[in-house]
């Protein structure tokens, strides 16, 4: 299979590019070029800004006519092609229009960020999506996500595959979520743990994203699925007791009320990644609580959290313990005076 990923450089984009390479496969990478990183041997790199259609010319050909994206002469083909792309649309929109005769299957990685809220616990790829367009300009993360898609979908039809991933962690993480706990529990001592720790938690780890990503375009397979977990494939409890203990087990955890934690002013999922309290509105995200059978039944498959958590760590140790960050999203975790005191409060000694 020859397979173009664009992006390639980054957290998801790396992984399938792995992927696809521990197959055999030729793999091409297009992207603007500002990531340092290494890449497998033998894989083809392209540079371009995507939000300069003069640039999509080197995907296709010699000449491209700016009007209208079409090759005027030359032209490459692909069996398919995974988009990882996160910004206004037309980006989606404009390499859509230049591959869509030249590719099989397009593959765009979304978000479950696309759902309009409130998300219903079980909602499943029927739950109305926020309102957005191919070429808008501007809106948050979920509504330039949900363009995307249509843009995606639009050029390719029933061969576009959305893929709606929600919370994705594993090695290459450039968001932050579990380097964060991971650096946290390394400092040791009383660490807060925001209970309850039988929360379900629902997320994929990026190498069985990419997995099952490259067997789906293989498989020529279309449409738009909950690419996560299921739900409660682990909880918050299990999630950080991975965490102590691949850190060395310095940390103690320390559970805590929600009640306690919320009147500190903690926003759940950015100051503490991953957790949603009950009854908080972010629960109306539906962030933990997708209905993942469509994906199940054409492969997708989850690793036990013990194995990302420590394949994160070891990733980590291997680049000096600072996790990459994405510029387009904000720093995540809470500051140490910040736990300090909501352990007092709680009347946990955080000494």
């Amino acid at each position: 299979m020859r397979l173009l990923v664009l992006g390639g450089s980054g957290f998801v984009g790396r992984a399938v590019v792995d992927d696809a390479v521990s197959r055999g496969w030729d793999v091409t990478t297009f992207n603007r070029g500002l990531r340092v990183s290494s890449r497998p041997d033998g894989v083809e790199v392209l540079h371009g800004d995507r939000l300069d259609p003069s640039s999509l010319s080197v995907l296709h050909g010699d000449r491209l006519d700016p009007s209208s994206l079409s090759v005027l002469d030359g032209g490459r083909e692909w069996d398919a092609v995974v988009d990882t792309w996160s910004g206004i649309p037309r980006a989606v929109r404009d390499s859509a229009a230049v591959l869509r005769d030249r590719v099989g299957a397009y593959a765009y990685v979304s978000s479950r960020s696309v759902y309009a809220p409130p998300v219903p616990p079980g909602a499943d790829e029927s739950w109305p999506a926020v309102q957005s367009s191919p070429d808008a300009e501007d809106g948050d993360y979920g509504q330039q996500k949900a363009g995307a898609e249509l843009a995606a979908l639009a050029a390719f039809g029933d061969r576009a595959l959305i893929a709606r991933a929600g919370l994705i962690l594993g090695p290459y993480e450039d968001v932050g979520r579990l380097p964060w706990w991971l650096n946290r529990a390394a400092r040791g001592g009383p660490m807060l743990a925001p209970g309850p720790a039988d929360l379900p938690i629902q997320y994929i780890d990026a190498r069985d994203l990419a997995s099952w990503l490259v067997d789906s375009v293989a498989a020529g397979t279309g449409g738009v699925f909950n690419a996560v977990s299921r739900p409660g494939h682990t909880t918050m409890g299990e999630l950080l007791a991975s965490v102590v203990a691949v850190t060395g087990g310095n940390a103690t955890l320390r559970w805590v009320e929600p009640s306690v934690i919320l009147e500190a002013g903690v926003v759940p999922w950015n100051d503490l990644p991953v957790w949603i309290p009950p009854g908080h509105e972010f629960e109306t995200l539906g962030l933990h609580t997708a209905d993942v059978s469509r994906a199940l039944a054409t492969g997708l498959r989850a690793r036990p959290v013990e194995e990302t958590v420590a394949d994160t760590w070891a990733w980590l140790g291997s680049i000096g313990g600072t996790a990459p960050q994405r510029a387009d999203r904000p720093a995540v975790g809470l500051d140490p005076e910040v736990e300090a005191a909501i352990l007092r409060a709680a009347g946990t000694p955080a000494s």
